[in-house]
């Protein structure tokens, strides 16, 4: 027998390929009604289409994917393998309460307004409505010496933190709390801070281990210098609100060193405790060594709005004698064109005393889920640290990959964690648990850990 090509050849035209169809088809019915057989070539396959831009080999270090989208695809995978049942997070810190009245009336004043003449504005101020900026330092700073210049109005401390990462440079050596929130170090791998990954984490980058053997604080004798120190109280994920004098501690450090401690605070408002400082500034000789950046996603549930701010003192000075908040200045006018005027009406909201009420209702609430989840395992025997200072409960479970416990609770409880592991090496051996959750779902979740992992199961 013999085969036959019935596919034109390279630079044919769509008249040449119609023509050949045509040819196909008649000669297959004729083989057809002639018993012959004819063996079909398959049309080539399509080859890629590649550009001459070669990759950001930085972003070619990162491991896996960014730590909370992982866990929202593991989470999907587990609901496909069982559609019925009620899967409650524990895992992402994402506010579930809604926006209180009276901040949510003064978002949906600010939009109405936008569809009138009289109401209507464009661009505003990149550097945040003035007004803001000004209730901002009233209520958290007037009395630590900041001034509403100093305050920059963002969409969010993350979105602010990639932004001092592009303004520092790839150049700056980098030391992080770990474990800590996995943005410190995705951002300084992806600006081209850190060589290659190991198992004991990036190199270039200073790992400053805290665990529960030196109360969540690292041991700053063993630090080598840094030019940038990412420093978060209360800590995500640990629940580690450091003390005053462990703040002085890390501030005398950095100037020591000529370092610049980023600052985040995204948590402070659920401090409770008198000896732990909300503010960096609150720290003697902090305005010379640090920049501060908070949000109010966890305190108003603005983690859909994006709404936060930097402050950057005007004595902060790079080794040269410049001004950082000059260049910070700069960043924010080259590539952000200012927060949500609505949103931004919102935070307006929220400092003015209704709206610190409502807004600290919330957090109480919160706070209130932390004591049940903390009571719960401690009841159940593990080792618990966090949720008093925090909306986060961090869990010692020794003996296998904290990804294995992950898995192991979402298997039995439905109930979706968030492993240590992915929070830097030295949360190997934890998982972390939200606070963030409707209440019922917070105590079907205390019932499920009970049936799992109570003496009786």
């Amino acid at each position: 027998m013999t085969s036959v090509n019935l596919w034109p050849g390279k630079g044919a035209s769509l008249r040449d390929f119609a023509a050949c169809r045509s040819l196909q088809v008649s000669r297959c019915r004729f083989a057809t009604r002639h018993c012959s057989k004819i063996r079909a070539v398959a049309a080539p396959e399509k080859q890629e289409v590649r550009t001459s831009l070669r990759r950001n080999e930085n972003i070619g270090k990162l491991q896996a994917g960014y730590l909370f989208p992982e866990i929202a695809k593991r989470r999907r995978a587990h609901q496909e393998k069982f559609p019925d049942a009620h899967v409650i997070s524990l895992g992402i810190g994402d506010t579930t309460e809604p926006i209180t009245g009276f901040v949510a009336d003064a978002m949906k004043q600010a939009a109405d307004g936008l569809g009138t003449r009289q109401g209507y504005s464009g661009y505003g101020s990149e550097q945040g409505n003035p007004k803001l900026r000004e209730a901002i330092c009233n209520r958290f700073y007037a009395s630590l010496g900041r001034q509403p210049q100093e305050i920059f109005v963002s969409d969010g401390s993350k979105c602010d933190i990639g932004r001092m990462q592009m303004m520092f440079g790839s150049g700056a050596k980098v030391a992080v709390q770990d474990p800590s929130y996995p943005a410190y170090v995705d951002s300084s791998v992806m600006i081209g801070q850190t060589g290659g990954y190991s198992e004991t984490g990036y190199d270039g980058i200073e790992y400053m281990v805290c665990r529960p053997e030196n109360d969540f604080f690292p041991d700053l004798s063993q630090v080598r210098p840094a030019d940038l120190i990412f420093f978060c109280s209360p800590n995500n994920p640990t629940g580690a609100a450091a003390t005053r004098e462990q703040l002085q501690q890390l501030v005398d450090f950095a100037s020591a060193n000529g370092s610049v401690v980023i600052y985040d605070a995204a948590y402070s408002l659920y401090i409770s405790d008198a000896n732990c400082p909300k503010s960096i500034f609150e720290i003697p000789g902090a305005e010379t060594c640090c920049v501060e950046t908070c949000s109010f996603s966890k305190y108003a549930g603005f983690t859909g709005v994006r709404l936060g701010w930097t402050v950057v003192p005007e004595q902060l000075r790079y080794a040269d004698g410049q001004q950082v908040i000059k260049d910070w200045n700069r960043v924010t006018n080259t590539i952000f064109n200012g927060a949500s005027n609505i949103a931004q009406a919102g935070g307006l909201a929220c400092l003015e005393p209704q709206g610190m009420k409502e807004m600290q209702q919330t957090i109480d609430f919160y706070k209130e889920n932390a004591g049940i989840l903390y009571s719960t395992f401690e009841e159940l025997g593990f080792k618990v640290h966090g949720g008093k200072n925090a909306p986060y409960i961090w869990i010692a479970i020794p003996g296998k990959p904290s990804w294995d416990t992950f898995a192991d609770i979402l298997e039995r409880t439905h109930i979706v964690t968030t492993p240590g592991s992915g929070f830097g090496p030295a949360g190997e051996g934890f998982v972390r648990a939200s606070a963030f959750g409707h209440r019922d779902d917070i105590m079907e979740a205390v019932r499920r850990f009970k049936e799992a992992y109570g003496k009786s199961s």
